[in-house]
C-alpha cells in the first residue's frame, strides 16, 4: 500500500507539473536544459515546525533528486526541534545537515541559496524579509502577514531583491482550481454573484501541544528573538507552542483557514482585496485560556473599487467544536454553481424558464460539468493535502531554476493579509473594515487599524 501511495503521488506530481508547464510555456525539453546548467540547489530549514515535518519533507523527498536540490542545513531558535531537524535531514539527505541557533547565524554561514520558511504566524513576513535580503529564494507558509506593516516591508523587500518567493497556498497548484479558474474566466460561469466558504472541526485539541509543554524551558530557547515585534509579554511555553490560540501571535481561525479560502476569490475573481468587512466571533466553546475565537463568522464584499453598484459577496463561516473537516468553496452564479467539494459545476439553483418567464426573460443554465474532464484532478479539493502541497513544493523548485513567478506569488499573500487584517479589524472594532488604497491600510471606524492598540 505504502509504494502504491507513493506512485500515486509521484504520478500526480508529473500530471500537476504539466499543468503548470502548460500555464508558463515552459516545455520538458527546454526545463530540462534549464536545470542542466546549474549547479545543485542548497536548502535551508527556517523553522523545524509539525508543518515542515509532515508535509515539506515528504514533498522535497518526492523531487529532489530529479530537480537537483539538497538540505544542509536547519535553523531553529529551540534546541530540541534544532537538533531533531538536522538529524532528521541528515538521515534523509545522507550528507552533513548543519544545525544553527538562529537565522542570523545561518545566513551568516554562506550556506544556503534557498530556505523553507514554517515559523509561528505573525514571524513568516519578517523571516522572508531577512531570507531575500540574505540573497535566498524562499517558500513561505502562510498566512504571509499578520500586519500591514509587516505585509508592506515583505512585499517591498521581495519586489526589490527579485528573489523567487512561493506563498503556502497549495491550492493554486490544483489542477481542478486551474480548471476551475479557466471555466470562470472564460466567461461561461457567468458573473460570480455569491462565494460561500465554510471550515469545521470538532477538535478541542487542536492547535494544542500539551505534550511539549513541560518539555519547552525558557533557557533552552531564545524568547525575545521569538516574539520579534510583537509587544513584550514574560515568556509563556504555551504562546510558544501553541501560538495559534494567541493574539497576537496569530489571527487564529482567520490566518490559519480563511487565509488558504479567500485567496482562490482573489485568484478567480483578479480582485485584489475585498471592498469591506464586517464580521464577528467569540469563544462558545473550548474555554481553555485561548485568546482567539473558536468560532467566527465574516461577510466580505467584493467588487470594482469605482463601481459599488457592481459586485459579490462572500461568507466565511468556521467553528472548532463541531464539524468533519471538510472545507467547502462553492461560487454561486445566476446560472447555477461551481462546486469545490464535488468538483462539479451544475445548473443548481439557476434560472429556470418557469421563474424567468413571468419577467419575459430566458431561462439561464449552466451545463453538468466534472471539472476532472475539464484537466485531471490531482487532489480533493476538501484536504490540501500531500499531492497539492508536492505540486506546490515542486512548482517553487521549477522556478527556483527557471527564475519565472510561482504559482502563488508574493503579490497573492499580501492580498490574502489584507483579507485577514480587515477580519480582525472587524471582529476587535465591532465596525465594518474597509481598506484604503492610498496609504495600503485597513480601516475602522475611521481610523487606521492597529494591533498594537487592541487589549487580550
Amino acid at each position: 500500500m505504502e509504494k502504491s501511495r507513493r506512485t500515486f503521488i509521484r504520478q500526480a506530481s508529473i500530471a500537476g507539473a504539466g499543468v503548470m508547464f502548460a500555464k508558463t510555456g515552459l516545455s520538458a525539453k527546454s526545463y530540462k536544459r534549464v536545470i542542466g546548467a546549474n549547479d545543485r540547489v542548497r536548502v535551508g530549514v527556517v523553522g523545524f515546525s509539525d508543518r515542515h515535518r509532515s508535509s515539506h519533507i515528504p514533498s522535497f523527498m518526492n523531487h529532489y533528486k530529479e530537480l537537483n536540490f539538497e538540505v544542509v542545513a536547519v535553523s531553529d531558535i529551540w534546541n530540541k526541534r534544532r537538533e531533531e531537524g538536522a538529524a532528521i535531514w541528515k538521515e534523509k539527505m545522507q550528507n552533513d545537515v548543519k544545525a544553527y541557533r538562529n537565522n542570523e547565524e545561518l545566513y551568516g554561514s554562506k550556506t544556503v541559496d534557498a530556505v523553507f520558511i514554517s515559523t509561528a504566524d505573525f514571524q513568516h513576513a519578517r523571516h522572508a524579509i531577512e531570507a531575500v535580503h540574505a540573497g535566498c529564494d524562499a517558500y513561505v507558509e502562510k498566512p504571509f502577514a499578520e500586519t500591514m506593516e509587516d505585509a508592506r516591508a515583505a512585499l517591498k523587500a521581495v519586489k526589490e531583491t527579485g528573489k523567487i518567493v512561493q506563498i503556502g497556498s497549495q491550492r493554486r497548484s490544483g489542477a481542478n482550481y486551474h480548471a476551475a479558474d479557466d471555466f470562470i474566466k472564460s466567461g461561461k460561469f457567468g458573473p460570480i454573484t455569491m462565494v460561500e466558504l465554510t471550515w469545521n472541526v470538532n477538535q478541542p485539541g487542536r492547535w494544542r501541544r500539551p505534550e511539549l509543554l513541560n518539555v519547552l524551558k525558557e533557557k533552552d530557547t531564545d524568547w525575545k528573538r521569538f516574539i520579534m515585534n510583537r509587544p513584550y509579554e514574560p515568556f509563556d511555553a504555551r504562546k510558544y507552542l501553541e501560538f495559534r490560540l494567541f493574539w497576537p501571535f496569530s489571527s487564529g481561525l482567520a490566518g490559519q483557514w480563511m487565509s488558504h479560502q479567500i485567496d482562490t476569490v482573489h485568484w478567480f475573481s483578479g480582485l485584489k482585496h475585498p471592498r469591506s468587512v464586517v464580521a464577528n466571533g467569540g469563544i462558545y466553546m473550548w474555554k481553555d485560556g485561548r485568546r482567539n475565537w473558536d468560532t467566527l463568522m465574516a461577510a466580505f464584499d467584493y467588487g470594482p473599487l469605482d463601481d459599488p453598484s457592481t459586485g459579490f459577496q462572500v461568507t466565511f463561516g468556521s467553528r472548532m467544536h463541531n464539524g468533519d473537516e471538510n472545507p467547502a468553496e462553492i461560487y454561486y452564479s445566476n446560472g447555477g454553481e461551481l462546486n469545490l467539494i464535488t468538483n462539479k459545476i451544475s445548473p443548481v439553483g439557476g434560472l429556470t424558464e418557469k421563474m424567468a418567464a413571468p419577467m419575459g426573460m430566458k431561462a439561464n443554465l449552466l451545463p453538468e460539468i466534472s471539472l476532472k474532464n475539464t484537466e485531471h484532478v490531482v487532489a480533493s479539493a476538501n484536504t490540501g493535502g500531500d499531492v497539492l502541497t508536492s505540486n506546490h513544493v515542486r512548482n517553487w523548485m521549477e522556478c527556483v531554476r527557471s527564475r519565472q513567478q510561482p504559482n502563488a506569488p508574493v503579490e497573492a499573500g499580501y492580498s490574502h493579509s489584507i483579507a485577514n487584517i480587515m477580519t480582525n479589524a472587524a471582529v476587535h472594532t465591532g465596525y465594518k473594515a474597509t481598506f484604503d488604497e492610498a496609504t495600503q491600510e485597513v480601516m475602522a471606524n475611521g481610523k487606521v487599524f492597529k494591533w498594537g492598540d487592541i487589549k487580550a
